[in-house]
């Protein structure tokens, strides 16, 4: 098994300032946490490239791209509360989405069975035209756009803590995307209810399991055998993308799960069934604050998909969160494939 990994510390320019949870340190805990899982020669690094304005527009029309370049360009500042962009974040971003891209045409030539892009700044927020909760650029929603493009049925995995308002609404209506989220309820960015299924174009090709505070690792995987298997068996994906966030761990500063990273590693076991073969899956880094944490679970995730042993924590239960998914399950017990009704 080979895993290749995108993303280069050394080119971010992306200055959140000082105390920011969005910090460069999050890049590098990560690719601590690839080492840790002592992969060795089954690790090869991608060279990174900047995404062109034709693949960005597959996803944000032109005039928002402009204006946040010009933004960056201008010397930047706060473009909501909590998302901030600097002088470089712009060419930062374009290495983010660019190594998404990357991480998928590598795979598409047959140069590794999986692959991991530890970049930033995160994507799962950013809307087509609007940046917001710490994302310019829909890094996943670029790579699945890419691939759509040429035909294939794109599922998207999105495990972080928060749902991915900005995908969901990018692919909601595409018949050719299953859109994915596990999520604490409620919680920012208030989106991902159990009933939102997708448009009418799409019906039942969003699938939402909002679990309450104190969820553990149980009841995700109750989801994801019970609920999304399923649904990703009726679709067929022939390409299964992850918005990796890794914020629902327990020691996170930002929400209130109580994952560890031994159910990372099975949530990323579970997923890895959804890919229709080796060299169809690809995991990007969304959400994760406390780096330790973000630094064991990405190592423990690796280390299950190549079958390493390595899994600093072990698998967590006894949370609550079982009713939601049994709501979640009854929303989509009767079905719908790609483009039809239920």
């Amino acid at each position: 098994m080979v895993l290749l990994v995108g993303g280069d510390p050394a080119l971010d320019r992306h200055d959140v300032g000082v105390g920011h949870p969005e910090r460069a340190a999050r890049i590098e805990a990560a690719l601590a946490g690839v080492d840790d899982a002592g992969l060795g020669d089954a690790v090869v690094h991608l060279a990174p490239r900047r995404a062109t304005e034709d693949e960005l527009m597959l996803v944000h029309p032109a005039p928002y791209l402009e204006a946040l370049r010009a933004f960056c360009e201008a010397g930047g500042g706060y473009l909501d509360p909590d998302t901030v962009a600097g002088e470089g974040s712009w060419d930062t971003a374009l290495l983010a989405a660019g190594a998404a891209l990357a991480a998928v045409e590598a795979l598409q030539g047959g140069e590794g069975d999986v692959a991991f892009v530890a970049a930033r700044p995160p994507g799962h927020h950013a809307l087509a035209d609007q940046s917001m909760g710490f994302c310019l650029l829909n890094n996943v929603a670029v790579a699945a756009a890419s691939l759509t493009a040429r035909g294939e049925r794109v599922m998207v995995v999105d495990w972080d803590v928060h749902h991915g308002n900005g995908t969901q609404a990018i692919f909601w209506d595409d018949p050719s995307v299953l859109y994915v989220s596990t999520h604490e309820w409620p919680l920012y960015p208030g989106t991902g209810a159990v009933h939102e299924t997708g448009g009418p174009g799409a019906p039942g090709l969003t699938v939402n399991v909002p679990v309450p505070a104190g969820a553990t690792g149980n009841v995700l995987r109750h989801a994801l055998d019970d609920v999304v298997a399923p649904v990703a068996e009726r679709f067929s994906p022939t390409w299964v993308l992850v918005s990796a966030g890794f914020d629902a761990h327990r020691a996170d500063p930002l929400a209130d799960l109580a994952l560890t990273a031994g159910d990372f590693a099975d949530l990323a076991t579970r997923v890895r069934q959804f890919a229709p073969r080796p060299g169809r899956l690809a995991l990007f880094l969304e959400g994760g604050y406390d780096l330790d944490a973000l630094r064991r679970s990405v190592g423990a995730t690796l280390a299950a998909l190549l079958g390493a042993d390595y899994r600093p924590e072990p698998a967590s239960s006894g949370g609550p969160g079982a009713s939601a998914v049994e709501a979640a399950r009854r929303v989509h017990a009767d079905g719908v494939s790609a483009g039809g009704g239920p």
